[in-house]
């Protein structure tokens, strides 16, 4: 006779899911990331912290006095307002010397325009290493503006 006593198996019970950490492929998606991270994040930060130091640091200030001879509004994507500045030549020479700067302020940009073509005083800032023409074309900025007569 056949032993009886043997009890029926229990069904097993069935197995958790997976962990995040072991599914499928991803071990090979986490540096991936990583590396992507890096190769974005890190060239935007150096790009701003450069930025900021050209823009925040200022290599010379000083004044010029002419004659505006140009003011625009230039630029693709970024919009900056452009201008040339005709200095009063020196006793004995003809030509004018032209000074081209920057406007970031749309107040002083208004009222450089509204005195086109009469002799102002510019107060500038002088900002070496600018890493791209989106803050300005060159690096005087305008800082201030004085009308000195017709």
């Amino acid at each position: 006779m056949a032993d009886t006593s043997e009890a029926p198996e229990a069904p097993e019970a069935p197995e958790p899911p997976p962990k995040p950490s072991e599914r499928l492929g991803w071990r090979w998606r986490r540096p991936l990331v990583i590396a992507l991270l890096i190769i974005l994040i890190i060239p935007l930060l150096i790009f701003s912290l450069w930025a900021w130091v050209a823009m925040g640091w200022v290599y010379s200030t000083g004044d010029r006095a002419g004659y505006i001879q140009k003011l625009s509004k230039k630029g693709w994507l970024c919009k900056t307002w452009e201008g040339e500045l005709a200095m009063i030549p020196p006793p004995g020479t003809v030509t004018p010397q032209l000074f081209s700067f920057t406007v970031r302020n749309d107040s002083l940009a208004n009222i450089l325009e509204r005195d086109l073509g009469k002799r102002v005083s510019l107060t500038y800032e002088q900002h070496k290493g600018i890493p791209t023409s989106c803050f300005g074309e060159t690096e005087y900025f305008i800082t201030n503006v004085r009308i000195l007569g017709p």
